[in-house]
């Protein structure tokens, strides 16, 4: 199986460049991942070392590197293409940190203590498969909760921009959190380039909605995903297929504009591809219990949200 090795997997831009994997449609390959501090965040390194380290002196900051970009085969402008999700394992350590000022409550003067440089190495144990895709979190020794693996940054070349690993978010992809983006998820992103030009990067062990003080529990990881293309065929913004449900994704500054944007995207989708009438999914996304709206992110000044419907509802 092909592979993009983790000294090979530290690109910190979406951009058009010659890819360094070539692969075929419905071929699995590995993209071995490096945590978003690109592995300078380990056990025994002092604060000070990490604010000296020149990865945080870029402008803006290279944090979540990225694995790619890779060609898929028969992959051209105009087309969509769908990345499965097969395996994430991430390996037994990583890191949690937050800095000072990095959300509204870090200066509340009831909490000091969220408002200096803080630094842990959690542990990340098998789980009962044996690996850490479905492991255990642990810190100082003490289990805290079940992992759940994700990939916080996923997209492909856009068609003009550059966006960059740390802070970028577009129609194409970038830096966006979504904890649905797991095992079994297809991601459908609009194609701009011939093949695609696919970066994966910046996978959490586990991760809460907001990913609040800008850090989940990150990890190095292996990915394995598969592609196809579907020809001909473009969508509003970043659609995810799970095994249960569809969601529309949006992102960018605005938590609002984001909400409605996405709400619209989804009874678009469901008409599109579903062939449900536009007055019945509008009647889903008010009285339906079932339907959700996920605040994804929401630090930094990054948004992103998903609106949600169970495919039992869809014909």
């Amino acid at each position: 199986m092909q592979r993009i090795r983790r000294e090979d997997a530290l690109e910190f831009e979406f951009a058009a460049k010659e890819p360094v994997l070539t692969v075929g449609q419905d071929e699995s390959f590995i993209i071995e991942t490096e945590d978003a501090s690109a592995g300078t965040l380990r056990s025994g390194v002092s604060t000070e070392e990490i604010l000296r380290s020149p990865l945080r002196k870029a402008t803006p900051p290279k944090g979540n590197p990225l694995g790619g970009p890779v060609h898929i085969r028969g992959a051209e402008p105009g087309d969509l293409l769908e990345i499965e999700i097969e395996r994430i394992e991430v390996e037994s350590h990583g890191f949690h940190c937050w800095a000072p000022g990095t959300t509204p409550i870090s200066t509340d003067p009831r909490w000091p203590e969220l408002n200096q440089h803080t630094f842990h190495i959690p542990e990340y144990r098998p789980g009962p498969s044996d690996t850490t895709r479905d492991g255990k979190a642990y810190r100082n020794g003490t289990y805290e909760w079940d992992l759940q693996p994700m990939i916080g940054c996923f997209g492909v070349a856009p068609e003009r921009e550059v966006l960059t690993s740390s802070i970028g978010q577009s129609v194409a992809g970038g830096n966006l959190d979504i904890r649905d983006v797991k095992e079994g998820t297809k991601i459908r992103l609009n194609v701009y380039h011939p093949g695609g030009l696919l970066f994966l990067g910046d996978v959490h062990a586990s991760q809460g909605d907001t990913e609040y003080c800008g850090v989940a529990y990150e990890a190095p990881a292996d990915l394995q995903v598969t592609c196809r293309v579907i020809k001909n065929r473009q969508i509003p913004f970043i659609q995810l297929d799970l095994p249960d449900s569809i969601i529309a994704v949006r992102a960018g500054k605005s938590l609002d504009l984001m909400v409605h944007q996405a709400v619209a995207d989804l009874i678009d989708w469901m008409a599109t591809d579903y062939g449900v009438d536009p007055a019945t999914s509008y009647m889903h996304v008010s009285a339906n219990p079932d339907f959700r709206i996920n605040v994804y992110q929401y630090t930094v000044g990054l948004a992103a949200v998903g609106a949600q419907i169970p495919k039992k509802y869809l014909p």
